[in-house]
């Protein structure tokens, strides 16, 4: 294994002082692994937390700022933050509004948020909202989750929802935009190659050249099934015909469409892939009415990509087209 760091327990911590220095509008809370939008708390607006284990940069500490969410949580890699973690990031946004929490359908993230929320009640009159995305259609248990896996979706969720927490809604609108798009987004991944995590030095799982994973989790977990390596329209078919199904979409319907590399995967077969994915779109007869092309939400170094697709009604699309300025997602004013 060969990989840019020092001391593979120190990943984390080194990579929030890099994230730090790279972007000093941002505030960053080294003890407790937070990072904040600069001008958080944001009096009378509701906060946005979110957060999970390190290795799928830029998720999350890459969508704080305007416009999307005020403060992530970074565990260790592919490890839940824990509940203290959380504590520290609700209370540093609440500015009177209420807080929402953004949560991956995951064991240890649902159950660290939950205890988070319940420490907060305890001690403050804080409302606390939390909003789990569960949008894989790969599987519907794994030994991560209880139910489907949150996933791609999860950034749209945090964009659309950050864009209605801008524009001043209460905390029950807020969340209410953000179960909307979750209910309406569902995603489907694969894998060319397994991931390596520092602190193990090996390869996550082992899949054999000329083999891909159809369905793999962000944290390598296993997919629906291995099958030969296959052309990419092939590959799109794979992706984007079960988010289909799961939608059950029809024909004349938009969507919000996210070609999300895994982090080992480079931009021009991201657009390849993109391409390819319009295209069973426009046979279906959907058409992307917005999109996203890049890596977005990784595993570490991983050779693959995901496909997210999320139903887009007008009031969707207004949000989505809010401005937004964070370090990995940023447009308007």
């Amino acid at each position: 294994m060969q990989k840019l760091v020092n001391d593979p327990a120190d990943v984390v911590a080194e990579a929030l002082r890099g994230l730090a220095a790279a972007h000093p509008d941002l505030r960053v809370d080294h003890g407790e692994r937070v990072v904040f939008r600069g001008d958080a708390p944001v009096r009378g607006k509701v906060g946005l937390v979110s957060g999970g284990g390190s290795g799928h940069e830029p998720m999350h500490a890459g969508f704080v700022g305007a416009g999307m969410l005020d403060a992530a949580c970074a565990g260790e890699v592919f490890t839940s933050p824990v509940p203290d973690q959380v504590v520290a990031a609700t209370r540093g946004v609440d500015g009177g509004a209420g807080v929402l929490h953004i949560v991956k359908n995951y064991t240890g993230d649902v159950m660290n948020f939950e205890m988070a929320a319940e420490l907060v009640a305890a001690g403050s009159d804080t409302e606390v909202v939390a909003v789990v995305t569960d949008d894989d259609v790969a599987v519907q248990d794994s030994l991560y989750t209880a139910g489907r896996r949150g996933v791609g979706v999860t950034v749209l969720v945090e964009k659309l929802a950050g864009a209605a927490a801008e524009e001043g809604r209460p905390l029950a609108e807020v969340a209410d935009v953000a179960r909307r798009a979750a209910a309406s987004g569902r995603s489907m991944g694969m894998a060319l190659t397994s991931c390596t995590v520092p602190a193990a030095g090996r390869p996550t799982f082992d899949l054999p050249e000329g083999e891909m994973e159809i369905g793999i989790g962000i944290h390598g977990e296993p997919g629906r099934r291995r099958v030969p390596l296959a052309p990419a329209r092939e590959v799109a078919e794979m992706l984007v015909e079960p988010v289909l199904g799961d939608l059950d979409m029809t024909g004349g319907d938009e969507v919000i469409a996210l070609v999300n590399g895994m982090g080992g995967t480079p931009l021009i077969e991201l657009y390849l892939m993109y391409a390819e994915v319009v295209a069973v779109l426009e046979r279906a007869g959907v058409r992307v009415a917005r999109n996203l092309v890049g890596s977005y939400m990784t595993s570490l170094d991983m050779a693959g990509c995901s496909v997210t697709l999320l139903e887009a009604d007008d009031e969707l699309l207004r949000l989505w087209d809010a401005p937004v300025r964070t370090p990995s997602l940023r447009w308007g004013a």
